[in-house]
């Protein structure tokens, strides 16, 4: 049964099969084990001062107090201390873990997936991902060999409050330069408690509130990738005239934006524009950016451009966090809508995404669509999938195509031809092979599309 439960980055399945209280205590218990042991080979610099505590917190799903409850009881039964920081967004608990300096922390949610999943993200010292690679998969193989039981050790329980703390950490993000309108939608997500308890009484600040009430269900689903899912904020914004629009996803650490005509715009754009914020101060003059490869070349040229140093990462947050740490990179944008900041101990937030949105808003006397203008110079095809048997085979084809073109393998491949590139990536858990393409104009985008999906096959529509 724990199969079924782990994905390569975090726990996720349907409540109450196969996720339920019994399967949450085991995790609980095994994340525990794991952090226990791996205390003794971690380097100085990467100790903590509460080396067995671990900070717990949920989303608002109707499932998640429960789960929550057994994942607290399975940790201290390991004789681990538990520090409960109640219903919080994701980002939150990479806040508590630094602030509170505890060893680790699990936040229960099922992220952007309908209400009857739920699951848990796991991080170790300093709020550090833990990953298939990177832990996880001790922490199942640990999971797998447990039964429910007591086991003569039973660690603290305090319950914590710290979004004060934790706003006067978001705000340091946020400088206000003249009055802001901004419509949000919080997806009956957690948005709908962050948003209130940081920003709700900043100065200068009007918030246009949508599906900010946490009901237990979800109106659309909490996804803003899924252009359907923004209709109700793009109607909102035709009705009202805001600057801008933000949707957060279920546990809002992402965070997508909609300009002051209602038009989306990619991930890539907003970490283009980010970075060129973010490098034009002079205590991160010459700083790296981290972006993930799919992701507008504009991207590379508008950090270039200011100064700055781009450097491309394999798609995935911890894949994403692990090259800012070590490149002490100021800022990092994936196109999923994840935002990393190296003063937010290089973890994702989409509240600080959205306090530097507003924050570069109130300093512009043009609206969002006219500073985005600029940066939509090359045609996108956005994300394509083909049903590819064999993927592999599929990529060595691609590679002897185009062998005589620029060829790296840093996340699947990516072919780049000079006035138009493309990255083809597998799916981890499907038959799939997902192809972005870019090009210099809209003609040679629709040509070269064509040209790929000779060899790639029939795409597959609304996948």
């Amino acid at each position: 049964m724990v199969e079924k439960l782990f994905k390569a980055y975090d726990v996720r399945a349907t409540y109450p099969n196969p996720l339920n209280e019994e399967m949450a205590w085991k995790i609980g218990h095994a994340t525990a084990q794991y952090l226990k042991r791996s205390r003794a080979v971690v380097p100085k610099e990467q100790q903590v001062k509460n080396e067995s505590t671990l900070v717990v917190g949920r989303d608002m799903r109707p499932s998640s107090p429960s789960l929550a409850k057994s994942l607290c009881d399975g940790i201290r039964s390991v004789g681990f201390n538990v520090i409960d920081v109640g219903m919080i967004d994701t980002s939150f608990m990479y806040f508590a873990i630094n602030e509170l300096e505890c060893v680790g922390g699990i936040q229960t949610t099922a992220s952007h997936n309908p209400i009857q999943y739920n699951g848990f993200k796991i991080s170790g010292p300093k709020a550090k991902p833990i990953g298939a690679a990177t832990g996880l998969d001790d922490i199942k193989r640990i999971a797998a060999l447990l039964r429910v039981g007591e086991t003569g050790l039973k660690g603290e329980y305090v319950e914590t409050d710290l979004w004060e703390p934790y706003k006067k950490h978001v705000l340091q993000f946020l400088q206000l330069k003249r009055k802001i309108r901004v419509a949000i939608d919080a997806s009956n997500g957690m948005a709908g408690k962050m948003v209130p308890k940081v920003f709700g009484d900043v100065p200068n600040l009007e918030i246009i509130p949508i599906l900010f009430e946490i009901t237990g269900s979800f109106t659309h689903e909490p996804n803003p990738l899924v252009e359907a899912n923004l209709q109700m904020l793009k109607d909102k914004i035709h009705e009202t005239h805001p600057d801008f629009g933000a949707c957060f996803d279920g546990d809002a650490d992402r965070c997508m934006f909609v300009d002051e005509k209602g038009q989306s715009i990619g991930c890539d754009l907003i970490t283009a524009l980010l970075a060129r914020d973010f490098l034009q101060l002079p205590q991160n003059k010459g700083a790296s950016i981290v972006y993930d490869l799919r992701s507008s070349h504009v991207v590379s040229d508008e950090i270039t451009a200011a100064g700055g140093v781009p450097r491309r990462e394999r798609v995935g947050h911890s894949f994403m966090k692990k090259t800012l740490a070590e490149t002490q990179a100021v800022f990092g944008g994936e196109l999923s809508g994840h935002f990393y900041f190296r003063d937010n101990f290089y973890a994702d937030s989409g509240a600080i995404a959205f306090a530097r949105m507003l924050s570069v808003i109130s300093t512009q006397e043009k609206p969002l669509s006219a500073l985005i203008t600029p940066l939509k110079r090359y045609s996108q095809s956005g994300e394509i999938n083909f049903q590819v048997e064999d993927k592999d085979g599929k990529i060595r084809e691609l590679a002897d195509v185009y062998k005589k073109s620029q060829v790296d393998y840093l996340d699947g491949i990516t072919i780049d031809l000079g006035d138009w590139w493309f990255n083809v990536r597998k799916s981890n858990t499907e038959p799939l092979l997902r192809l972005n393409l870019e090009a210099k104009t809209p003609q040679m985008l629709q040509e070269k599309l064509q040209e790929v999906q000779k060899i790639l096959g029939e795409p597959l529509h609304g996948h």
